[in-house]
């Protein structure tokens, strides 16, 4: 039977496409800096994508990949590129791309141990690293998931157990009107209505407010409602802000309340001393949801849940079907497809077990460091070019800000610092992304990318200060509309 009938290559073609692959990735990584961040966006080789027929016969690899170059990549904002600055920036590295394809090579089935027990011991070892890391009890577990929304959701699917046994009306949930919006879907796809979370004002720092949460409590209990969890946040997407973990924690104990910790991309900052100063607390949280593809410098998907007893993970999500009944054959195995909501999973660990292993704790740390360094960094060039407003300082490696017009017009900031966002990505040298902090339209940049020099956040800085000015005369020559 020919090869191609048997949905194979020959060993040269194989050699020779896996090859290519890796050179186009090296190039890649080699010349990111150099690249524009936005892709070109030719809506005519767009509609083209979708205007092509089911194919009935094969092409040859190297037109396929060709293709790939020119209609997926040239079009895409490329999320780990230095010059990246947008929401969380994404920057992986090469032993984890590596570890991908490792995986996805042998297909590596990590549900089942009788089916996969090095995978399933090396996820279970690499959740235990992060155990220590943040400083849980030995009796902690977690599991890898594809990312910040479904560790978020599977946390809040144990904490629904452990605290209502599956019993849901009257109760509720907390968190501050910083929170992702994740945690909102995420308690919708649970079960849970729209009035069963109680959005709570945050404080003048962007932090969850105790006082509003300690009124929110006493109102719902009076209510003969049934408070069971509040969610903070480490790190939010906005500011960086850090909710003050230690005092929920010291307030979730007293009131017999699960304390969940969205750390999506903050948590990791645990691995320096500045980030174990403003995630004081973290270690007493009963879950935690986090983004290795973030702040731990993975290829996306790569989100990891940690509670604080791991036997929870299995009382909510295990369930035995007849044909499944003979893969356990010891107790102390480790099935994953009982610790979450999947059964076919991935071996997401190895990229996080082989980043660890061929780079080291101490250089994760520096990088992780280097986000700190570099929102400061940009903070300061900031101020010194003289026409930006720090709304919210460096903090968690984000600094946000919007542009202060000469003539002090708040209507005029506002304007020209939403139309910045757009004309930056225009310009395709950097990118940063805009938000709103109540009255304020502002830009943020996250610099977590530890390949981020200096100077590109000074041209950066500078390429905002020009395009800024040219707008501010652009809208105050305009005519004035009737």
């Amino acid at each position: 039977m020919p090869k191609r009938e048997a949905l194979a290559l020959s060993r040269e073609e194989m050699r020779e496409f896996g090859y290519q692959v890796i050179d186009q990735l090296i190039d890649y990584y080699d010349g990111r800096a150099e690249r524009p961040v936005a892709g070109e966006l030719d809506q005519a080789a767009l509609d083209a994508i979708l205007s092509e027929p089911l194919p009935r016969a094969g092409r040859p690899w190297r037109e396929v990949l060709e293709q790939f170059e020119a209609q997926v990549v040239a079009p895409t904002n490329h999320v780990d590129h230095p010059r990246f600055f947008a929401y969380i920036p994404l920057a992986n590295n090469f032993a984890g791309v590596m570890a991908d394809a490792l995986a996805a090579g042998y297909n590596i089935f990590n549900a089942v141990w009788l089916q996969g027990a090095g995978a399933a011991q090396v996820e279970r070892l690499t959740v235990d690293w992060l155990r220590q890391i943040f400083d849980f009890p030995p009796a902690a577990g977690g599991t890898f998931v594809s990312g910040g929304s479904m560790s978020n959701l599977t946390a809040l699917a144990v904490a629904r157990q452990v605290r209502l046994q599956g019993d849901m009306p009257g109760a509720v949930a907390y968190c501050s009107d910083q929170i992702h919006f994740a945690i909102s879907r995420g308690l919708r796809i649970l079960g849970f209505q729209p009035d069963q979370l109680r959005v709570i004002p945050s404080d003048d720092c962007y932090r969850l407010s105790l006082p509003h949460l300690r009124e929110a409590l006493a109102q719902d209990r009076d209510a003969e409602r049934r408070p069971f969890c509040v969610i903070a946040t480490a790190g939010t997407t906005n500011t960086g802000a850090v909710d003050p973990l230690d005092e929920l924690a010291d307030f979730c104990q007293r009131e017999q309340l699960w304390l969940h910790v969205d750390g999506a991309y903050g948590a990791p900052a645990m691995l320096t001393a500045r980030g174990q100063r403003a995630l004081e607390g973290l270690q007493r949280v009963d879950s935690l949801a986090l983004d290795a593809h973030k702040w731990l410098f993975q290829p996306i998907e790569c989100g990891i849940v940690l509670v604080r007893e791991r036997r929870w993970l299995s009382e909510t999500f295990k369930e035995q079907p007849e044909y499944l009944k003979d893969v356990e054959q010891a107790e102390d195995e480790l099935n994953f497809m009982y610790q979450g909501v999947q059964l076919t999973r991935q071996f997401r660990a190895l990229k996080l077990w082989m980043s660890f292993k061929v780079f080291g704790l101490d250089a994760i740390s520096r990088a992780i460091a280097a986000g700190f360094d570099n929102a400061e960094l940009a903070e300061a060039l900031l101020r010194q070019a003289g026409c930006w407003e720090i709304v919210t300082p460096a903090q968690m490696a984000i600094v946000t800000f919007r542009y202060q017009p000469t003539s002090g017009d708040a209507a005029l900031a506002n304007r020209v610092t939403h139309t910045l966002v757009g004309r930056l990505l225009e310009d395709g040298f950097a990118f940063a992304s805009g938000t709103q902090l109540r009255d304020k339209t502002v830009m943020r940049i996250c610099a977590n990318n530890p390949r981020t020099t200096a100077e590109d956040l000074e041209r950066t800085v500078a390429l905002m200060g020009r395009l800024a000015a040219d707008l501010e005369a652009e809208f105050r020559d305009a005519p004035a509309l009737d």
